[in-house]
């Protein structure tokens, strides 16, 4: 018995209607068979739903026209029905195996779509940049968090040695370190840091050697 033999005792074995020779062969073929695999467990609900319908009713909603008086001996439901059982689900869920990939591709399309505007980074609040005689270029954007400020540092042609950190200072004189970080090879730096000043309360934000001298130092109006 090659396999689309076996595949259609797929219904009969649902319903517990293979005598053992059938079964052991379908039993063997179901362990490689993946299509049947997918197929029984899409049929796992039904003998129980078959129990309560009574056969003519179950012949009849698969468009067959046979009557009761077809019925196998014993009150079995016919193997025909089982095959058009099988036949329907699989049409069905070729139906719906194209529309998922149908959906599947729109929404692909969409996010590609909208890919370049859901990866842009969030704009600060507020940016502010200074250039050094020394040739040091230092940009911070500042942005507002419930918890205080987040500050996103920039640096070019910064000192090649040496330990830095930022600090920031508010309106009524007070001062806070938001981050510190070691000198680059290439004098390029590229730091977050984060106070628990509030934006508004910023007067000014410094860059400072560990020796703690202003290498460079931004107003905030």
């Amino acid at each position: 018995m090659n396999a689309p033999d076996l595949h259609q005792l797929l219904g009969a074995y649902v319903l517990g209607g293979l005598d053992a020779a059938d079964l052991r062969r379908f039993e063997e073929h179901l362990q490689e068979c993946a299509d049947c695999q997918d197929e029984l467990a899409g049929l796992e609900r039904l003998p129980a739903l078959l129990d309560a319908l009574p056969v003519p009713d179950a012949v009849a909603l698969t468009g067959g026209s046979r009557p009761a008086a077809a019925v196998e001996p014993g009150g079995a439901v016919p193997r025909t029905l089982y095959d058009k059982l099988a036949a329907r689900r699989r049409k069905v869920r070729r139906r719906w195996t194209a529309l998922v990939g149908a959906v599947a591709a729109a929404c692909l399309a969409l996010g590609i779509a909208v890919a370049p505007i859901l990866n842009r980074p969030p704009q600060p609040d507020a940016s502010y940049s200074v250039q050094a005689e020394s040739g040091l270029r230092f940009s911070v954007d500042l942005a507002r968090k419930t918890w205080g400020t987040e500050l996103a540092v920039n640096g070019s042609s910064m000192p090649l040695d040496g330990t830095y950190s930022l600090w920031v200072r508010d309106r009524d004189g007070g001062e806070d370190r938001a981050c510190a970080w070691t000198a680059t090879p290439s004098g390029r730096i590229r730091v977050t840091g984060a106070t628990p000043v509030q934006l508004a309360s910023i007067a000014s934000v410094e860059l400072r050697d560990e020796g703690q001298r202003a290498v460079a130092v931004i107003t905030v109006p």
